[in-house]
């Protein structure tokens, strides 16, 4: 193949604008926000799953306080009705069997208000435990919401990048031959590469220094004769 040998030097630009789209692309494949992100995503699911059983220990110890006070509510109902009875009865033997109730009635009533305390300190350390866990759960979201923040806007700024490098390509490729893009299309689409400088003895590719033989030939070529890397098969731009 023939190529005038500033078409084949402008590959060397074309070649730079790909790697610029290659290392942007995986720049932005692993920016640190993204592992942030996946790190925050894996603890807020965790905490959402700590915030859900903190809610349901905070919901059953307000229904544990509600059916203590209820017990208690029904205790001192109790104990008002026998004080009545006992203070309208003329019965010696009535009033001392309600003396007897109303005696175990208040030991009844200091049990469960004894219980009723217990609950509610437990209510109060589950919903001590529940605020703490929104909290976290709010910080995760938070530091969720800053990595998604920068990723998008990273990912923003790299498509004007992308377009502007995309515009350059098609700008610099439409003033070459057509037969010189595909082959460096295509040699870079086999061998990750598709233009290579040689710098002296050594191909810039592969950063390998040419055999004697190799360069021989290199220099018995023609200016316009398009060439290939032997180390990288990329096609090779000798300095002018």
């Amino acid at each position: 193949m023939k190529a005038a040998p500033e078409h084949q030097a402008a590959l060397l630009e074309l070649g730079q604008i790909d790697t610029d789209l290659v290392r942007g692309a995986k720049t932005l494949q692993s920016l640190p926000a993204r592992q942030v992100a996946a790190e925050a995503e894996a603890e807020l699911q965790e905490a959402r799953e700590q915030l859900r059983l903190a809610q349901e220990d905070v919901d059953g110890f307000q229904a544990d306080v509600k059916r203590a006070e209820s017990d208690v509510e029904l205790v001192d109902k109790r104990i008002a009705q026998d004080k009545e009875r006992l203070q309208a009865t003329t019965s010696a033997k009535d009033a001392q069997g309600l003396e007897h109730e109303l005696h175990t009635l208040a030991a009844r009533k200091t049990l469960l208000e004894d219980v009723e305390l217990e609950v509610m300190e437990k209510l109060d350390h589950a919903t001590a435990a529940l605020g703490e866990t929104k909290t976290r759960v709010a910080d995760i979201q938070t530091r969720l919401d800053s990595a998604f923040a920068e990723v998008a806007s990273q990912s923003a700024e790299w498509d004007q990048n992308r377009k502007a490098l995309l515009a350059q390509r098609e700008a610099l490729t439409a003033g070459l031959p057509d037969d010189l893009v595909q082959l460096y299309d295509r040699q870079r689409e086999r061998y990750g590469v598709g233009v290579s400088e040689l710098r002296g003895a050594i191909s810039t590719a592969s950063g390998v220094q040419l055999t004697e033989s190799d360069l021989q030939q290199i220099r018995q070529a023609a200016d316009d004769d398009v060439l290939l890397c032997p180390d990288s098969n990329a096609i090779l731009v000798r300095a002018g």
